[in-house]
């Protein structure tokens, strides 16, 4: 051949090379993937970004699915109930719209925090119409981390975020690998955010061992999970995948994620009824922890009616909600109603909460009734089942309480002795 022939050859191979489109995927590229079939029997495909790849895996669900207790059109109806009522409170999803819920959780490499922890799962739900549609992110390798977060990013659009602990670990640690290459990503999104981790622990942390999901999933919102893997076993799964390829093992924990994510609906739901409609069709025992919640968020009213129920049925928590409303009426100055709740409090000697009704008592014997007797009868009592307990370490010895009672019990002993009243077991002069 010509020198001339071999240059036209050459011509030839230059003008396809630059007409190929350097965005293009072809199909050596996707050959190089293993097990990329079963990756798609699995409902994933790969994504490709800045010279790597990640994984996204959608699964869809019709709203009339159950997950538990609940079937995830239920979610509509307590967004409607938010909506309907004017509690304020960090749960209500007032104003928005169920499909501004994004359902988020995350599998990493370690608990810690950090830049040596690494997440290799975002995954994350929402309402679209007639369905809930699941989608997770998978990180294949360490190095793919700019196309794992180019997926995510690209995908999300959201008003709230709704997370198990998020606040304290899932999304600090998005942040922080979104630090480390954030050149090469949009920025984060603003957000809002409601935890439930906080909300079953103030619940359900006196009444379950543990208030992790997989326990309130059990003892609470009735999911069973079938073959699951556990969640510790996650980082061990995915660092055998990382070295291996095959992908039996990580399919597991997608499966793991999937459901703590679709159990966040469930919880949601839950967890919005039993604050809501806590006046009509709540347990005892929630109605008690519900009442404490709102009365911290200044919801006194609210919370006196649910205090109002506890303590009319016998129940473990009948004394805790005496004194809480005794507490509130006494605010609102109707000191009967109040010191017969104390009363009923401090005979109860088993009680803790004694101590501080008796205390209650001697202030409103010494001060509005002007009972020395009374008022030193109550304090003298509440001082010695302070040490009592204390001596037994079911308490704190706070010195400063200890001072209280003994300023407390010496000038009732003076007012005493000043109107001549007789303390038991002294001689009068």
């Amino acid at each position: 051949m010509t020198i001339k022939g071999k240059l036209n050859r050459l011509k030839n191979h230059i003008v396809k090379e630059e007409k190929a489109p350097t965005s293009v995927v072809t199909v050596a590229d996707h050959e190089e993937i293993p097990f990329l079939d079963r990756w798609r029997e699995f409902g994933a495909e790969p994504f490709y970004f800045d010279g790597s790849y990640c994984f996204v895996r959608k699964v869809e669900y019709p709203l009339d699915y159950q997950h538990g207790l609940y079937s995830f059109s239920k979610l509509n109806d307590v967004v409607e109930m938010w909506e309907s009522t004017n509690i304020k409170h960090p749960l209500s999803s007032k104003g928005h719209d169920s499909s501004d819920l994004f359902f988020f959780d995350t599998e990493t490499t370690g608990l810690g925090g950090g830049t040596g922890n690494t997440i290799f799962l975002l995954g994350h739900a929402r309402v679209n119409g007639d369905r809930i549609i699941l989608t997770q992110h998978f990180l294949p390798n360490p190095g793919a981390e700019v196309a794992l977060y180019q997926s995510f990013l690209s995908s999300v659009d959201y008003t709230t975020l709704v997370t198990y602990n998020g606040k304290s670990f899932d999304w600090p640690q998005v942040k922080t690998r979104h630090t480390l290459i954030r050149d090469a990503l949009p920025k984060l999104p603003e957000f809002g955010h409601f935890d439930l981790y906080h909300a079953a622990r103030r619940l359900w942390k006196n009444k379950l061992e543990s208030v992790r999901l997989t326990n309130v999933e059990t003892e609470i919102l009735e999911i069973k999970r079938e073959n699951d893997v556990p969640g510790y076993l996650a980082p061990i799964l995915y660092f055998d995948y990382v070295e291996n390829k095959i992908p039996d093992g990580i399919f597991g924990v997608l499966h793991h994620n999937e459901i703590d994510i679709l159990s966040l609906v469930t919880l949601y739901i839950h967890l919005s009824g039993v604050v809501v409609l806590s006046e009509k069709e709540n347990l005892i025992t929630e109605k008690y922890e519900v009442a404490r919640w709102l009365q911290a968020l200044g919801e006194s009213s609210r919370a006196q009616k649910l205090y109002e129920q506890v303590v009319n049925e016998e129940n473990p928590d009948e004394m805790k909600a005496k004194i809480a409303l005794a507490f509130i009426y006494k605010k609102e100055n109707k000191l009967e109603d109040a010191m017969k709740l104390f009363y009923e409090v401090y005979e109860n000697v088993d009680e803790k909460d004694s101590i501080f009704a008796g205390i209650e008592l001697a202030k409103y014997y010494e001060h509005h009734q002007k009972d020395y007797q009374k008022a030193w009868n109550f304090a003298q009592g509440s001082f010695i089942k302070w040490k009592a307990i204390s001596d037994q370490g079911a308490i704190g010895k706070k010195q400063n309480i200890g001072d209280d009672f003994e300023k407390r019990i010496q000038r009732l002993k003076r007012k005493l002795q000043n109107s001549v009243e007789i303390l038991p077991g002294q001689a009068q002069n």
